[in-house]
């Protein structure tokens, strides 16, 4: 891709940038809506049937997840034209979804600005080790990445790991406002979750909102995961590294169905919001839409999305990404177990 028809392409999705406040607000209250909503009924239904919990909890994760996305927009001030809106609303879906807004906006930002750069990774992202780096990695790093790297791990403890854990605490450094975000994003769940324990019981409580929480954290670890996972995907180091090429071709159309493209907040198309984080969630089609060149992106679907479980490290000379069992020869010296 030559420099001129990169900087097109920033030009093209410009025009979408900046949010329609109507919009952002009529979003807002019909997911929150929806979400108590259906957040009432499995609690409803627990005397009925769990299985009619279950199936809305599967509504709710949704619905979660549609809520995460507002949060993710307010991270990058695209949701509302001022920034103090973006904060408040931020910070409400935050404790929402169990993220603290001032850490994840930092964290985020530095993913952004260091997507498929293979000199500054370790922040906002995926663990992701190069082939070069396993094959002179010790014996235990290599057995806790492979762990890592294990979807029973990634997405069955992740969830629990990263919305429960690591986000309740401050990050090294982070600075005194970013801090007291996180208390009072802490202190409000903490309180939520008494008045929801004590109303409902904690049994219930745990089934229905367990439920909805575990599905929803599989779904945003999923969507983070695939859409920067896919074999022919762009990792530069920092000298050879470009913005545009980094959002275009190391960031995913993910073509999903209408019904989860909507529940999703339209973050499939990963691509567009990574060449201009400002355009807001309801505005990544349109903007789509409107270039040739960002039609013909890597996609992948909902059947092709499951075949970037088998990617495991990033091959630097084939520029791709490649299984464990690619490197087999070395494995078997080393003793290291050979399960995928």
């Amino acid at each position: 891709m030559t420099k001129h028809k990169m900087n097109l392409l920033r030009k093209q999705v410009s025009p979408f940038e900046g949010s329609e406040t109507a919009r952002s607000i009529f979003q807002l209250v019909t997911t929150l809506t929806l979400f108590i909503a259906v957040w009432a009924a499995a609690f409803w239904c627990i005397s009925v049937s769990y299985l009619l919990t279950l199936a809305l909890g599967i509504v709710g994760a949704g619905l979660l997840t549609r809520i995460f996305i507002i949060f993710h927009d307010c991270c990058h001030n695209s949701f509302f034209k001022k920034r103090k809106a973006n904060e408040v609303i931020g910070t409400i879906t935050g404790i929402i979804t169990l993220f603290p807004f001032r850490q994840w906006q930092h964290d985020h930002s530095v993913h952004h600005a260091t997507s498929s750069n293979l000199d500054k990774r370790g922040t906002g992202d995926i663990w992701m080790m190069t082939v070069e780096e396993y094959k002179d990695a010790s014996f235990w790093k290599k057995v806790s990445y492979r762990l890592y790297r294990n979807p029973f791990v990634m997405f069955g403890l992740g969830p629990v790991y990263v919305f429960l854990i690591t986000n309740r605490f401050n990050r090294k450094g982070a600075r005194k406002k970013e801090r007291i975000n996180t208390y009072v994003t802490n202190i409000a769940i903490a309180a939520i979750v008494s008045v929801l324990c004590y109303t409902a019981g904690w049994q219930a409580f745990l089934l229905v909102h367990g439920t909805i929480f575990y599905i929803a954290g599989i779904m945003g670890i999923w969507l983070f995961y695939v859409q920067h996972t896919f074999e022919d995907s762009y990792f530069e180091e920092n000298k050879e590294w470009d913005f545009v090429l980094a959002a275009v071709e190391g960031s995913s159309f993910y073509k999903l169905p209408r019904i989860l493209q909507w529940f999703t907040g339209n973050i499939g198309f990963h691509h567009v919001h990574h060449l201009a984080p400002r355009v807001p969630n309801y505005k990544l089609e349109a903007a789509h839409k409107s270039s040739d060149s960002l039609q013909h992106v890597p996609t992948i679907t909902l059947a092709t999305s499951l075949s970037s479980l088998k990617f495991k490290l990033w091959d630097e000379t084939n520029k791709k990404f490649v299984r464990f069992k690619d490197i087999r020869s070395l494995e078997s010296s080393e003793n290291i177990p050979m399960t995928d």
